[in-house]
C-alpha cells in the first residue's frame, strides 16, 4: 500500500477533526448553543477560549455547534444533489434522444439563473428550515452534478463493455450501476468534495444574508452575521467561523485531491 502525501494526511487530520467535532458536540462544547455565559464581545480567557459573542455566549460552543450544522446541511444537500444529478446524467447519457435533450434544455434553463439568486427567491417564499434548505441548495447543485454526470457516462457509454452488456440482453438499470457507475468514480469523488466544500460556503452565504439556518441554531455563516459589527471595534468573533471555512475547504480538497489521483491510477477500465 502506498504511502499516504503529506498534504493528504494534514487534509485527512484537519477533516476529521472538524466532523469528529460535530458528531461530538453535545459532549465537547464547553456551554450549550443560546447559553448566555459572560458579558458582551468578552476577550479570550480560560473561561472562554475564544471569547464570547455579542449577547455574552460562548464563542467556542457557538463554533461547535454551528460547525455540527453547518457540516449537516452542506453534506445532506451534496447527497441530495449528487443522488438526482448523476441519476439523471447516466439516464440521460443512456437514454439518448427526446430524453436526453429534455433534460439536458431544463437543466441549461436552470443554470442560466444565478444559484445564489434562485436560492434567495425561493426560500423567500417558503419557510426556512433544515429540511427545505438541504432540497433547495441539493436541487439547485444537482444541475451542476447532471453536466458532469451525463459528459463521463456518455465517454462511458460507447465503450465495448458496454455495448457488450447489451448485447446480452442487460437492461437499462444494469448498464448505469454495473457499468457506467464504477468507471465513473473517478471524477465523481473530486466533484464531491468540490460539490461538498460550495455546499458549505452556500449555506454560509444564505445565513449571512438571513435566509439561511434560523435562530435560535446557528451556523458559521450566521455567526459571522451575528457579530460583523464587532470588527469596526478590534473584535475578531466574526473571523474565527470564517477561518473555520477556509480551513474545512482547504483540508477537504487536499482529500479529494488525493483520492482523485489514487481512484485514478487504480482504475485500468473495467475488469
Amino acid at each position: 500500500m502506498s504511502r499516504i502525501p503529506l498534504s493528504a494526511l494534514i487534509g485527512l487530520v484537519i477533516t476529521a477533526a472538524f466532523f469528529g467535532a460535530a458528531l461530538l458536540a453535545p459532549w465537547i462544547a464547553p456551554y450549550g448553543m443560546a447559553e448566555v455565559a459572560g458579558g458582551v464581545w468578552d476577550p479570550s480567557s480560560p473561561e472562554h477560549w475564544l471569547g464570547t459573542d455579542s449577547i455574552g455566549r460562548d464563542l467556542l460552543s457557538r463554533m461547535i455547534w454551528g460547525g455540527r450544522i453547518t457540516i449537516f446541511v452542506a453534506l445532506a444537500a451534496t447527497l441530495v444533489a449528487f443522488a438526482t444529478g448523476v441519476f439523471l446524467g447516466f439516464l440521460a447519457a443512456v437514454s439518448g434522444g427526446w430524453v436526453d435533450q429534455a433534460l439536458s434544455r431544463l437543466v441549461d434553463l436552470l443554470m442560466s439563473i444565478p444559484a445564489l439568486i434562485m436560492a434567495l427567491v425561493i426560500l423567500s417564499v417558503m419557510p426556512v428550515t433544515l429540511p427545505v434548505l438541504i432540497a433547495v441548495m441539493g436541487l439547485i447543485e444537482a444541475t451542476r452534478v447532471f453536466r458532469l454526470s451525463r459528459a463521463v457516462a456518455a465517454d462511458i457509454e460507447v465503450m465495448d463493455y458496454v455495448e457488450a452488456a447489451r448485447l446480452r440482453g442487460e437492461g437499462m438499470v444494469w448498464v448505469i450501476f454495473r457499468e457506467i457507475l464504477p468507471n465513473a468514480l473517478s471524477p465523481l469523488v473530486a466533484e464531491a468534495g468540490l460539490r461538498f466544500i460550495f455546499m458549505v460556503l452556500f449555506i454560509s452565504t444564505l445565513s449571512f444574508l438571513g435566509l439561511g439556518v434560523q435562530p435560535p441554531l446557528a451556523d458559521w455563516g450566521g455567526i459571522v452575521r451575528e457579530n460583523k459589527d464587532g470588527i469596526v471595534y478590534g473584535v475578531p468573533a466574526a473571523l474565527f467561523p470564517a477561518v473555520a471555512v477556509a480551513a474545512l475547504a482547504i483540508s477537504v480538497n487536499l482529500v479529494a485531491d488525493w483520492i482523485l489521483t489514487r481512484t485514478s491510477s487504480l482504475k485500468g477500465g473495467r475488469g
